[in-house]
């Protein structure tokens, strides 16, 4: 009987242990980084935070190299007839690109007046145009399927592109600065005022 009764209090006593020992918590999921988070964590703005392949080299461009700089998004579209606004904004750019000016050129054939083959684009540019400013592969830039930059534009000015070369500005602090018809030359004094403001302004 005092075997039965130890061999009994031993047992109680486990299970009582058992009871009393904490459950380990389970792992937890690291937590979700949103794309502004990200953009904020390698010091890009989420604007700039994107790539796209150089319709002449093939090879991708980072956004981001162009933070703290005024940044002009233009589609462009090589038949169209505010196509001499090419030769305006590289003018604009050789003026204004030492103090922080970039232009980068969209072709896209949203409004059927691109040509079908992308290769001839840049060569057509430079020779009637002069450009040197990145222009990248085709690609929409208007509902329902822009591309992820102008996804953001459109969003941020609530307006998207009603034609061909269509202008948005970023400032040096990488945020939206303003929207510009395709009747608003490059070298509008209003455009070009507004150019230099951002230019002036500390990121």
């Amino acid at each position: 009987m005092k075997l039965l009764a130890a061999l009994a209090l031993a047992a109680s006593l486990r299970l009582g242990i058992a009871a009393a020992a904490p459950t380990p918590p389970a792992p937890s999921s690291p937590p979700a980084v949103s794309q502004a988070a990200s953009a904020l964590d390698n010091g890009c703005p989420t604007l700039l935070d994107h790539r796209f392949d150089d319709l002449d080299t093939g090879k991708p461009v980072d956004l981001c190299q162009f933070r703290g700089k005024v940044v002009i998004v233009v589609n462009t579209a090589s038949f169209c007839g505010f196509a001499p606004q090419l030769a305006q904004l590289q003018q604009l750019l050789d003026r204004y690109g030492p103090q922080g000016l970039v232009v980068l050129g969209f072709p896209s054939d949203d409004f059927h007046q691109e040509f079908a083959n992308p290769a001839r684009i840049v060569p057509f540019s430079r020779k009637h145009y002069q450009v040197r400013f990145p222009l990248f592969g085709v690609s929409h830039v208007t509902e329902p399927d822009p591309n992820p930059l102008y996804k953001q534009l459109i969003a941020a000015s609530g307006v998207q592109p009603k034609w061909n070369f269509y202008k948005y500005l970023i400032g040096r602090d990488g945020r939206f600065a303003g929207e510009y018809s395709s009747l608003t030359a490059p070298d509008t004094p209003q455009f070009v005022d507004k150019v230099r403001a951002l230019l002036a302004a500390k990121p």
